[in-house]
């Protein structure tokens, strides 16, 4: 199943993603709004998930579109509180099928990633007017993942061709990508802590939440299904904490860039 395929973000319960992500959405719109205020600006939000980021630009006063290929994800988003000041759209974040030159910034949290880089690149350069803005935020690699090594350990490591997610979280590649088209590229680290109640709670999160790693589940074997779930508890306990819960942290970029005029 491809990482882009609509069936797959419609798995799991993805606003249970899209909730605990938030505050970076807003990181990204901080970033975009450094470069220019967004008061008036036309904001695209490419692969907006559940619409975080398009909210948190219609706040500061820009007319946004949100864009995501999954029917689900724009469903929730519009009915979110202050959705009504967004225009909401089904459609694949690299081939929008806006205008071209339509907008003054293009915004994603953890969306774009997701696409294939070379296609979105050029998607998000044909949608910016000459020197338009560009924020978006991505995972980037670590040397303990503990909601990833699993499922390397289980399944194996994934192709060594194509492109993954985290590939944006390296400056060299996403210069690479970004530079056909886009000058000034800033790159912000950070950190994000994801935390459970219980071990319960995160492997919950996991089986029935993230669609990422419930369509995981669902491609596995039945007796992959069980090592699977037994190694993300290996993982996780090495994050629990002496009230039960389960917290750790993972890196992340916020990248913002202009187009070049």
């Amino acid at each position: 199943m491809s990482v882009s395929s609509p069936s797959l973000w419609s798995a799991g319960r993805y606003d249970a993603v899209g909730q605990r992500i938030a505050p970076i959405a807003e990181q990204v719109v901080d970033a975009l709004d450094r470069r220019q205020p967004l008061r008036g600006a036309a904001v695209v939000d490419l692969a907006c998930g559940t619409g975080s980021a398009a909210l948190a630009a219609a706040a500061r006063g820009a007319q946004v579109t949100g864009v995501d290929l999954t029917p689900e994800l724009i469903a929730i988003a519009a009915g979110r509180e202050g959705a009504d000041a967004v225009t909401w759209r089904t459609a694949d974040a690299s081939d929008t099928g806006l205008p071209a030159g339509a907008f003054d910034a293009a915004v994603s949290n953890m969306g774009i990633i997701f696409v294939d880089p070379d296609r979105q690149v050029a998607e998000i350069a044909r949608l910016l007017k000459p020197a338009g803005r560009l924020a978006f935020s991505a995972w980037a690699r670590d040397a303990d993942n503990p909601f990833f090594d699993p499922v390397v350990a289980v399944l194996g490591p994934p192709p060594a061709t194509g492109f993954s997610p985290d590939q944006w979280g390296d400056t060299d590649t996403l210069t690479t990508r970004l530079a056909p088209f886009f000058d000034d590229i800033d790159v912000q680290r950070a950190r994000h802590r994801w935390e459970f109640e219980s071990m319960a709670a995160a492997l919950h999160f996991l089986r029935s939440e993230s669609p990422m790693h419930v369509a995981t589940f669902r491609r596995a074997a039945p007796a992959q299904q069980d090592r699977l779930a037994a190694e993300f508890e290996i993982a996780l306990r090495r994050h629990l904490e002496p009230s039960g819960a389960v917290a750790f942290t993972a890196p992340y970029v916020v990248v913002s860039a202009t187009l070049r005029a």
